[in-house]
């Protein structure tokens, strides 16, 4: 049988990745690529990555990666970058605009010494000026709370009572910029392969991170048309509003996720609860959500799960399959047969 942990490790063997970023973002989405058997260069000021300094991070992050490190004001040091790019797949960096030409390692210099070359630039708001769009965004710092915010996912993590949640993942860093980050240069690589041209590819992560707001962005229209109003995000489709689909808060003040979408999970959960009387109080037997028989539904089953602790739940859904798990802590989670093994440095990080 093949180790989970190498079942994906040949997929992009041969592919060469000149490293430039720094922080999260752009290590983590090499880090992926290393897992998937890529060959990484992490090229460094000469001295290091100021990222080493989160000691287990850092090493989380760039495990598996050649270093090199470079003095990136100097012409010699700017060559030696050249020298690795020469023979390279792809160039992934993280600066600001104009910083790639400003040293001599724009497309047009990269290109005329390696046509194939991807480069992928990870950015925080854009490009000056992409697509004929302008705006005065794509020179501002900016850090995951700010692209967050700027997206109006920030504004997605309100609580219930308005209160403005502080995640602790980062949504912009790894989804908006990470993630994209490798399929748009996997695509790229792809398409370098059939043409023999490479590209340059601007990564947006609060643009990125905006375009995750699909639900969101759809479902708001769709209770404003029945509500009058465009809903907060606790009473959207998916954010609360659906008895169905919402947190419940347990005797001890921990919470069980109810995701009961479908009718058949929902009526297999009011057997559990039995609550036979709200099987078909659902919104696919017409009850439109925030009506008067939603709302009894949804404090029923509130005031079901508020009558134990979370470990009684845990004991009466760990048979089940309706939907409906405990909300973990990160050490429990940490801790769960689930994820044994996830943590090791050779581990994959999703695939198996």
């Amino acid at each position: 049988m093949v180790n989970r942990a190498d079942a994906m490790k040949d997929c992009l063997q041969g592919l060469r990745v000149v490293d430039l970023t720094r922080n999260l973002p752009g290590p983590f989405a090499t880090r992926l690529l290393a897992d998937l058997g890529a060959d990484i260069i992490k090229i460094e000021p000469l001295n290091g990555d100021p990222a080493r300094a989160f000691g287990d991070l850092f090493t989380a992050l760039n495990h598996g990666k050649t270093t090199l490190k470079v003095d990136f004001r100097d012409s010699q040091g700017i060559e030696t970058i050249k020298a690795q790019l020469k023979d390279s797949d792809v160039m992934l960096d993280s600066f600001r605009p104009e910083v790639l030409e400003g040293m001599g390692l724009d497309a047009k210099t990269l290109h005329a010494i390696n046509p194939k070359l991807v480069m992928v630039s990870i950015t925080g708001y854009g490009m000056a000026n992409s697509d004929g769009i302008t705006h005065d965004w794509a020179h501002k710092a900016g850090h995951d709370i700010n692209f967050m915010a700027m997206s109006g996912v920030l504004d997605q993590l309100k609580t219930a009572d308005g209160e403005q949640a502080m995640p602790n993942v980062q949504f912009a860093d790894l989804a908006g910029g990470s993630d994209t980050a490798v399929i748009a240069l996997l695509a790229a690589v792809f398409a370098a392969q059939r043409t023999g041209k490479g590209r340059h590819i601007a990564i947006s992560m609060t643009h990125s991170l905006y375009q995750h707001l699909v639900m969101p962005k759809a479902t708001g229209k769709l209770v404003a048309s029945f509500s009058g109003k465009n809903p907060e995000p606790q009473q959207d489709f998916l954010g609360g509003l659906l008895p169905c689909y919402r947190l419940y808060r347990t005797s001890d003040d921990r919470h069980m996720a109810v995701g009961s979408l479908e009718l058949k999970f929902w009526q297999g959960l009011c057997e559990i609860l039995k609550l036979p009387e709200l099987k078909d109080v659902h919104w696919q037997r017409g009850v439109m959500p925030n009506t008067k028989g939603s709302q009894e539904a949804a404090q029923m089953v509130a005031d079901t799960f508020a009558s134990q602790p979370l470990s009684y739940w845990q004991q009466v859904f760990a048979s089940t399959d309706v939907c409906v798990t405990p909300v973990l802590s990160l050490e429990e989670a940490r801790a769960h047969p689930l994820f044994a093994h996830q943590d090791e440095y050779g581990a994959t990080l999703g695939w198996q």
